[in-house]
Parts: structure tokens; sequence; C-alpha cells
């Protein structure tokens, strides 16, 4: 029998549509041999993204070298990355028809750079074939490495984003080899770069609101413009559970809050994730 904590309240619960434009992005993507996040993570949004004509690309193959217990990705040894994805991906944003694109990875730490030359390739070919889509890039910490983040600064995204995920105490079991001030350095980094910079947390990890308020914060404190906060749900039996249900209501309290200590753009909703309605920021 599942525990309070398991069983999924209604605002949590969507279903994908089929056809129309749901369809046709679903063939795009495929079609163009691109993995997206909205599958590999299963994003909840990807119905109302996909009807959209909107996607979150994955770059750097599909299986990550860290093992965070929230997320779905595969975990293991990846494949060498494909040279020729930076542009594939750049023909996928053409296809599309795309303002708007964002890319994320897993994490390479197999990789000498953490995968960065890639990332600004995949930037760079995204300008050339697409030179008046707005590009958002979703990065891992690259473990700090100033040379490595400053080959992706250098690429000049729109947006440059990197999620905290969870509040101080929990990074160790939530984020097994990420650290906190380590995501807050990248984060105030891309900002001293003159970059826009936005960042992501999830509710429901087990976290009091002390906490929750302490991480908006410090993460304003960064100099990010831009937040997304939004209900952590167990993509798998494999990953940690879900410690409560946090109501919408309060949502509306933590969006309203975030606004207050002056984030510019601001999603916070059950079912938000890093990436929905990105393309809604101004």
């Amino acid at each position: 029998m599942k525990s309070d904590a398991e069983r999924i309240p209604s605002w949590m619960r969507v279903r994908l549509p089929g056809g129309g434009r749901f369809s046709e992005t679903r063939k795009a993507v495929k079609s163009c041999g691109v993995g997206t996040v909205c599958e590999n993570a299963k994003c909840p949004n990807r119905g109302e993204c996909w009807s959209r004509g909107t996607a979150t690309f994955m770059i750097l193959g599909g299986i990550c070298t860290r093992n965070c217990a929230f997320c779905a990705v595969e975990k293991g040894r990846p494949l060498k990355p494909d040279a020729d994805e930076p542009r594939s991906v750049a023909k996928a944003v053409a296809k599309l028809g795309l303002k708007y694109a964002v890319i994320t990875s897993a994490t390479r730490d197999d990789l000498p750079d953490g995968g960065a030359a890639h990332w600004a390739a995949t930037v760079a070919e995204i300008r050339s074939l697409c030179p008046s889509a707005k590009i958002e890039i979703l990065v891992p910490d690259f473990c700090g490495d100033k040379n490595s983040l400053l080959s992706v600064f250098e690429s000049r995204p729109d947006v440059f984003s990197h999620n905290l995920e969870t509040v101080s105490r929990l990074q160790k079991s939530v984020r097994k080899k990420a650290d906190y001030e380590t995501s807050l350095g990248v984060l105030r980094a891309a900002r001293d770069f003159g970059l826009r910079v936005k960042s992501s947390i999830m509710l429901g990890l087990g976290e009091a609101r002390g906490e929750i308020a302490e991480t908006i914060i410090d993460i304003r404190k960064t100099g990010a413009e831009s937040i997304a906060i939004g209900q952590y749900a167990r993509p798998s039996p494999a990953c940690m559970p879900v410690a409560r249900w946090v109501e919408p209501s309060e949502f509306d309290e933590w969006g309203k809050f975030a606004k207050k200590e002056g984030f510019s753009f601001v999603m916070s909703g059950p079912l938000v994730r890093s990436s929905y309605r990105a393309d809604s920021a101004r």
C-alpha cells in the first residue's frame, strides 16, 4: 500500500495529448536524431510544451556520470560525445522553427572539461543556423572548473541556467556529488561575466520553510534574475520518495516571496520545471 506522501494529488495528474502540434513536435525531434530531457527525465509538462512546439534538447548522450537521488536519467559509463551532435541540434531547432531553444545535458565528469567545448560548439551551431533564436542553456556544475565555465560563458547564451535543486542541508542526499557553495559559485561567476542567470529548486524533498526562504535568498544574492520553483515528483521507484506534496497555494506564496526578493522572472507551481515556459521570460 502506498503511503500518503506517495499518493499523487489531483493537481499533479496530467495526460499526454495526441495528434496536432504535439505529434508534429515529437516526429520532428525523433527525425533529427537528438535527445530531449522531456523524455529522458519524464517531464510532466512535455504534453503542454510539445503542443506549443517547444522542447528542451539533451546533449552529450543520455547517460549521466552522477547518481542523483531525484533524477530518472540513466546512470553509468557514457559513450564518447558525438561530434556531429551540435549541428544536429541546430538543425532540429531550425526544423521546429523555434524562437527560443533550451539545451541541457547529463553531467559528464568523465570528460576533462566536463563537456564544456561541446556545449560551446552547440551554442555556436545554433547561432550560425538560427541567428534569430534565443538560447537558454541549463548546465551541470563542471566541478566548478574556471576554464570549463569560461569556455561556456564565452559562447554567450541568452540565458545561463544552473539548478541548485534543493536546500543546503539536503544537498548530499539529493545531489550526491554536487555541492551547494559550488553551485552558487557557478551562478555568481556567470553573472559576473555579464550573463542573464537563472536557477531552479524543487520542494517536497524534506526541506523546512526557513530553508526554502534561505535558498531563494542565496540564489538571488548571486545576481540571478530568474527562478523556477516546482514540486519534486518521484520519476521511478529507484529514486528517493516524495516527503510531501506542496499545495498550489504555498507555491503562490513562494512565487510572491521570490518576486519580493527581486527576481524579475518567477515560475512557481507544482508542475513547474526548470525550462517550463522559459520562452516567456522578459
